[in-house]
This record gives structure tokens, sequence and C-alpha cells, in this order.
């Protein structure tokens, strides 16, 4: 059996279209079931997730989870969930109607642990001028091309996320669920639960697949085409990686607790900016000022970090909110 997990908040209307497009799937080849669980919704999510589940002859389950926070919802429904595969998406995402039974392919065919879909975006308005696809990471939105690709390892084009990812059960259960420390909160705009899950599947040595044609579509919500989000959202997650670092070091080679390739980086930044500013290059202008706001929020997080438990004793924790 497959597990479709959604975690929700205040979305009805979105998360309606969501349903109506995952109990419409195609035939995966084994039984599915929908599991939602609502983190603290005072709209209509209860209704919607009822209606969903009288109309579909698929399986849906409504859960409530009183820890505010993406993490805690995702652990609370994985606990309920039956499947020994698990597909993961969001509230504000379409998947394609060959979604599921993509990923089951892809399992099949490869042996995989883990796989990550293609996610394409689904604009409420054009996208500014600036935009590029360097930056669509910031609207969980980054599109991993068309061809099934093997992922062994933190440089991959293409790393998991929570709108479009699949996991095997024995997997998620021999390394944790996810960080409760880190992911979405209301009125916040803290990351990090998926790239730290990410990173545990990469240490502890779990192979993964991109397959492309697992697609969905994830809304852009207008008010986030801003510059300003934009650079709110770099910083936190500049934050956010520099407090991974420990843990999970990406380099062993530091400049004043930073690693050496980061400088190299920012300078490249720096002339990058500059050259948009001469050529009038918005795209170039606003790439180069987004990574150093980046770099200002992973200099922050380095310098003043606090006492971190060790990734063991973390992992520990993770782990227990499964059980």
């Amino acid at each position: 059996m497959i597990s479709v997990v959604i975690a929700t908040r205040d979305r009805a209307p979105l998360l309606e279209a969501t349903l109506k497009a995952i109990c419409e799937q195609d035939s995966p080849g084994c039984p599915f079931e929908v599991v939602v669980v609502d983190n603290g919704s005072v709209d209509s999510t209860a209704t919607v997730v009822a209606e969903a589940a009288r109309r579909s002859s698929v399986p849906v389950t409504y859960l409530t989870e009183e820890k505010s926070g993406k993490s805690h919802a995702l652990n609370t429904a994985i606990g309920h969930a039956r499947g020994d595969l698990l597909a993961l998406t969001d509230d504000d995402v379409l998947p394609s109607r060959g979604w599921l039974a993509a990923f089951a392919r892809a399992f099949s065919e490869t042996g995989a642990d883990y796989a990550a879909g293609r996610i394409l975006p689904l604009w409420e308005a054009p996208p500014p001028r600036w935009m590029t696809p360097s930056l669509h990471g910031v609207l969980a939105i980054p599109d991993g091309g068309t061809h099934r690709l093997t992922l062994k390892g933190t440089q991959d084009q293409v790393m998991p996320i929570g709108a479009n990812m699949a996991i095997r059960r024995p997997v998620l259960e021999s390394i944790g669920g996810w960080n409760p420390e880190l992911g979405k909160l209301k009125d916040t705009l803290r990351t990090g639960e998926d790239h730290e899950f990410a990173l545990r599947l990469v240490a502890a040595g779990f192979k993964g697949v991109y397959e492309p044609k697992a697609s969905v579509l994830h809304r852009v919500p207008a008010d986030r085409l801003r510059l300003a989000y934009f650079a709110r959202w770099c910083y936190g997650n500049g934050q956010m990686e520099a407090g991974l670092e420990d843990g999970y070091p990406s380099s062993n080679r530091y400049l004043l607790s930073i690693p050496r390739y980061l400088w190299r980086r920012v300078a490249n930044d720096l002339l990058s900016i500059l050259a948009g500013l001469v050529t009038v290059n918005p795209r170039r202008l606003t790439s180069g000022t987004m990574r150093i706001a980046w770099f200002a929020g992973y200099l922050k997080g380095r310098w003043n970090r606090p006492h971190e438990p060790t990734v063991a004793a973390r992992a520990a924790i993770i782990s227990r909110t499964l059980r």
C-alpha cells in the first residue's frame, strides 16, 4: 500500500483541489490511502476532508496535531499511515494524474530507497523580470528536468522536498522523522526540515532517484513574488544551514568558522552584483543580491550559534517521534 501524506493549516480551498487530484489518480498497481493532518486550522479544513472522504473510493483519514509546526504534523501523519511506501505532498500542490503510478514504477525499476518528483510552477501572477531559475528554490519549485536521475549525495542537482517526494517506510524508520526544531511555523518563513532530512538520508548511505514523470504543479502566490519576501527567506535559510554545518560539514577547510569556498563564492557574488548594476541586468543583480542575503544569514548563524546537541542525540530525539 501507498500512503499519501499531507500536512495542512487554513488552506481549505487549496486542499480541496489537492485532494481531488489525488483521489482521481491512475492506479499505481496497489491500494493507496490519503492521510491529512490538520495543524491547527480554524477554517473549513475538517469539512473539506470529510467531503473528500465521502465522495472518494480511496480511504481518506483526517488527523489533528496540536503542536504547531509542519514537522510535528508530518511525524503524526507518518505514525498513523499504513503504507509501505510513503508519498508526501503539500496542500497547495496539484499532482498529475499519473503521479503515484510513476513513483511506484521508479521504485520497482530502480530499487531506490527514496524518490523526488518533478515540481513545476503554477503562477498566480506573471513572474517578475528579475526572476531566474536559480531563485526557484525559494518558492519550492526547483525543476529537476525531464530525465530520470540517480541521487547519491548532497551535490546532486535534485534534493527531495516535501512538496513531491516518496520514501520506503523502513528507510524512514531507520533515520527518524522530521526534525521538530525545523520546518514551517505559522506567520514565519522558517525552513530546513526537508534539507536536514535529506542530509540524514545521504549520511545513512541511502540512494534515491529523481523521477520526472511523478510531476506536480506547485502554486506560487502572487504575494511571494516580492524582493522583500525573497530577501527574508534567503537570510533565514542561511541561518538554518549554518546551524547544520557542525553536524553535516560541507567542507574541511574553514576561515573564521566559515567554509572557505563560501568566501570565494561571496566575492564572485559581489562582482556579479556590480556587473548587474553596470549592465542594468535585473536578473543578475537580484540573483547576486539574494545570495549575499543568504550569506549574511549564514554568518549570523555561524557566529552567534548556541550550543547544539550532537547529531546522534538529535537523531535519537527525532526517531522517538515515530514510536
